[in-house]
């Protein structure tokens, strides 16, 4: 474990763009991927069974963490009718490797989301015109990629009734003004242009009759060859921002997840899904 962690933050920082001493990268910077599957809770909320996708892709180190930590998990029941069910849903997580000190680092899972239990596009908030964002001068001229969580509460019409950034994770290490800046310019952008899209919302399900809902949405920015996303499987340097309050938008369902557990390209309807009890679980 020690080897193979001293190895990956190797990499880390030499993937990370560095503005700051090396020290001071060693401290903040830290590496992660993006794991995903499916997970079968028993009515109890036990875990029955999971499964993860492409786990011949996985460092054994990751299916280990996964293995020794996701069949202790505990859920919600699932009721229908009153009565607890066995419950399928989709599920990623976010593994973390950091750098703790000279002698000691860790491997954990920091977040997961579980998502909807059918592929019925229309029980569920789905993209009708999202044009890309435009890439923020600021950002753009100083070679910043990185990625920004944007909440959006869509009304019955599909427009976006409110907005905010949860969070913003950078793929540029400088000093903390510098690097408030940069977050500040690419939640802008992103919040010009959720504020722009529409959406399909619920025909079928149990949600129709909301007034709204809340999706949670990762937004990328990549320049010079650098990804926010990398390859399934691959170790991904980056710095990751503070997790920011949303009045209108933080129930418990929210609080559990994770803002960046949510997969590239999706929407995570905040509403839907298993929710977790337990502890996720790291070394």
């Amino acid at each position: 474990m020690r080897r193979l962690l001293l190895g990956l933050f190797c990499v880390l920082l030499s993937s990370v763009t560095l503005a700051a001493g090396p020290n001071a990268v060693r401290k903040r910077a830290q590496a992660s991927m993006l794991v995903t599957g499916v997970v079968e809770v028993a009515p109890d909320g036990s875990v029955h069974e999971y499964a993860i996708d492409q786990s011949d892709k996985l460092p054994p180190v990751v299916v280990d963490l996964i293995r020794k930590n996701v069949p202790a998990w505990t859920f919600v029941p699932v009721l229908v009718n009153g009565q607890p069910v066995v419950a399928k849903a989709k599920m990623s997580l976010r593994i973390v490797a950091k750098r703790i000190d000279d002698q000691h680092e860790s491997i954990g899972i920091a977040g997961a989301q579980f998502g909807q239990e059918d592929d019925d596009a229309t029980e569920h908030v789905s993209y009708k015109e999202h044009p890309a964002p435009r890439y923020p001068n600021l950002s753009l001229r100083a070679h910043v990629s990185g990625t920004v969580y944007v909440l959006a509460r869509i009304d019955r019409q599909g427009q976006v009734a409110d907005v905010a950034v949860e969070q913003v994770n950078l793929g540029v290490y400088t000093n903390d003004n510098e690097m408030a800046e940069f977050r500040k310019d690419l939640a802008k952008a992103s919040l010009a242009a959720v504020r722009q899209w529409t959406f399909n919302t619920p025909t079928h399900g149990k949600g129709i009759a909301r007034d709204y809902w809340v999706a949670r949405i990762p937004i990328n920015y990549s320049v010079n060859g650098y990804t926010p996303v990398a390859k399934y499987g691959q170790w991904q340097a980056y710095v990751p921002g503070p997790s920011e309050f949303v009045p209108w938008a933080h129930t418990d369902t929210l609080l559990a997840g994770s803002a960046d557990a949510t997969p590239d390209g999706s929407i995570q309807q905040i509403d839907q899904g298993l929710h977790l009890k337990t502890q996720l679980g790291g070394t």
